[in-house]
């Protein structure tokens, strides 16, 4: 059955895809007009390359047996006529699970094994490694051996407590944990650490990422779960079951890692066919239901439109045996409509805000330059036209007034260069501040401040030494963005009041996100610190692996704040350097053709007839960037009436 999700998925689909043809477009302007500077080019590739591995990440989140996996078969997965991922009672998910499709790479599951767990590196990191992962093929024609391929995502195996104690495993808050200890002599643990699924699945093709992830104890274990992978989710789905409502430990996990973490957030009542009483009337039911809606908005903080009452095993069915009245009377159809509104949607207006409006605003440059070259052949044809008839003398004295032009040019040429090697020593220093060798510096003193006991205490007091440090770099290089700023706005002044130039005010270098996300990791480790969910796994294994993994985090923010710093600079003078050799061209066209007509009278006709076709190519060029707005003006908007405008949370 199609859905509303499907269709949102699919249009927004289709959307990037012409965004992507517009900047190859533009692309392709810049190389046939010869407009193009390198680093032009180098930032529309990398554009074209973010919107082709841009994704859109789903993150389930819940407590053991909450049907947080049956609801993404029903969601996703009905097309197979059966549960495509493993859905038994207990305990399903033991390892987090990330869906997608890469058309570079065949259709396979990758599993992480777990004594990887026993070295400092996150999963982000071993991604990179193939070696540590291993690998499963699909066979696509055969939906059994699908269902059984998936299957080895939940294996377990027994190990002996000292084993799971160094893996970080052993919980002895955890009754299951303790009673099989004390039958069997040990522990069931997952065989895998994490899992990844590439599956070409329609809406998976779509740019769509699910992320199942496992209960609380687990999630606790692996802190780059809850620092990074499910805080950068672009909406979590957070199950409960209609027959206990919030317990403890959901509470737990929804404070702990969603309600101040995830932007976009929503709660979903599973299991509500447990009310469905062929002794109560529909509106009996309805009430019941809407009641434990209610109830559970109250306790989580959320309104009531934030929280969904479905039964994602009646959905599952519905749509395998289209059964239309049971999916409606399932409720998953409100949870597609909002995730297909909202989570998709602002998605969408992510990308119009940042690479359509970047895109837009090089094409507008563009259109700028095309004008003014536009007014310069017009005023050189004016000029030719005034000469026809005319003495040498008379192109003698034109050609006297473009040298001094020239003359005057060269001085502000002169002021520029230097202010540009001002600035460049200048950046070079603020860069440094935020490059890999800093950072690892930065996270080498922090660690040492822990020392060996790998405690709460030492990883508090390391975070808030470290902040204190990237508050006081932050600061400084603000100093230095200013000095820039005021480098650059006077060298905007001097062209604009000498050469009358277009007056620009330089965009101001702002450290504010660099410094929210920062902030954001010490709540983070107070949280960590404070969380007597901790006390329950072996706390110096958690300490240690919650810094290196605050340290992966530490050094991304800084890769990104160093990627963005040197966007900057480059920008500050980027459209005067563009706009100086534009003047310099212009220049020296208009003194080459002054000489050929000082020196054969009868070339005028002929430069003309040149700078008339110029002016006819310069129009067309002027269109082509027309039509091209056009497109991305169109891109900025919705795709379609129901989408907002802007992003629509969930939850605040």
């Amino acid at each position: 059955m199609s859905t509303s999700l499907d269709q949102k998925i699919t249009e927004f689909q289709q959307w990037r895809e012409q965004l992507m043809q517009a900047i190859a477009d533009y692309r392709d302007w810049l190389y046939v007009t010869k407009s193009a500077d390198s680093l032009q080019e180098l930032r529309l590739y990398d554009m074209e390359e973010a919107l082709k591995k841009d994704r859109l990440m789903l993150a389930f989140v819940a407590e053991y047996s909450r049907g947080k996996t049956e609801t993404i078969n029903a969601l996703f997965f009905s097309d197979y006529d059966q549960r495509l991922l493993p859905c038994d009672p207990g305990r399903t998910t033991m390892c987090p699970t990330e869906i997608f499709w890469n058309d570079q790479e065949e259709p396979c599951i990758k599993l992480l094994p777990i004594e990887t767990r026993k070295r400092d590196e996150g999963i982000t990191s071993l991604k990179t490694n193939p070696n540590e992962w291993t690998k499963l093929r699909l066979d696509m024609n055969s939906a059994s051996s699908l269902k059984e391929s998936f299957r080895s995502i939940v294996a377990q195996k027994e190990v002996t407590l000292d084993e799971a104690r160094s893996l970080g495993l052993w919980n002895d808050q955890d009754l299951t944990m303790v009673q099989t200890l004390e039958s069997k002599g040990k522990i069931d643990i997952p065989v895998w650490r994490h899992a990844l699924i590439n599956f070409p699945h329609p809406l998976l093709k779509g740019g769509l990422v699910i992320l199942d992830t496992p209960g609380l104890n687990a999630l606790g274990a692996e802190p780059e779960l809850t620092l990074s992978i499910i805080p950068n989710a672009h909406a979590v789905i957070f199950l409960l079951a209609t027959d206990t409502g919030v317990t403890k430990s959901d509470m737990q996990i929804w404070t702990q890692y969603i309600r101040n973490r995830a932007s976009r957030k929503l709660a979903v009542l599973n299991k509500i066919d447990i009310l469905w009483d062929d002794m109560k009337t529909t509106a009996e039911i309805d009430a019941m239901i809407q009641t434990q809606v209610e109830t559970t908005a109250r306790q989580l903080g959320l309104t009531t439109s934030s929280v969904f009452a479905i039964s994602a095993q009646k959905a599952l069915v519905a749509k395998i045996k289209k059964d239309a009245a049971l999916l409606e009377r399932s409720g998953i159809g409100k949870v597609e409509r909002l995730l297909a509104e909202n989570v998709v949607g602002a998605k969408h207006d992510i990308l119009r805000n940042t690479i359509v409006n970047e895109t837009a605003e090089m094409v507008k440059a563009s259109r700028k330059l095309i004008q003014v070259r536009v007014v310069a052949s017009r005023a050189q044809l004016a000029e030719f036209q005034s000469l026809s008839g005319k003495s040498r003398d008379m192109v003698q004295a034109l050609i006297l007034k473009v040298n001094a032009d020239r003359k005057l040019y060269d001085a502000s040429l002169v002021t520029f260069n230097q202010a540009s090697k001002q600035l460049a020593m200048i950046g070079e220093t603020l860069l440094a501040k935020l490059s890999p060798e800093n950072v690892d510096t930065l996270l080498e003193q922090s660690r040492q401040v822990i020392g060996d006991s790998w405690t709460t205490m030492g990883l508090n007091r390391s975070m808030k030494g470290l902040i204190k440090q990237t508050t006081a770099l932050a600061e400084s290089i603000t100093l230095q963005g200013k000095k820039i700023n005021s480098l650059a706005n006077h060298q905007y002044e001097l062209f604009h009041s000498r050469h009358g130039f277009e007056k620009r005010v330089p965009e101001p270098l702002v450290m504010q996100d660099f410094m929210d996300q920062m902030e954001a990791l010490e709540g983070a480790t107070e949280e960590f610190c404070a969380n007597p969910i901790n006390v329950m796994t072996e706390k110096h294994f958690l300490v240690r692996k919650f810094f290196y993994s605050l340290g992966q985090q530490v050094q991304a923010i800084f890769a990104r704040t160093h990627q963005e710093t040197n966007k900057w600079l480059l920008n500050v003078l980027g459209p005067l350097k563009l706009q100086i050799n534009e003047h310099k061209m212009i220049l020296e066209k208009r003194t080459a053709s002054l000489m050929e007509v000082h020196q054969n009278a009868d070339l005028l006709k002929k430069n003309m007839a040149s700078v008339e076709s110029e002016y006819a190519i310069l129009q067309n060029q002027g269109a082509k960037l027309d039509q091209l707005l056009l497109v991305l003006m169109k891109s900025a908007k919705p795709s379609s009436p129901n989408m907002p405008e802007k992003p629509v949370a969930v939850a605040v």
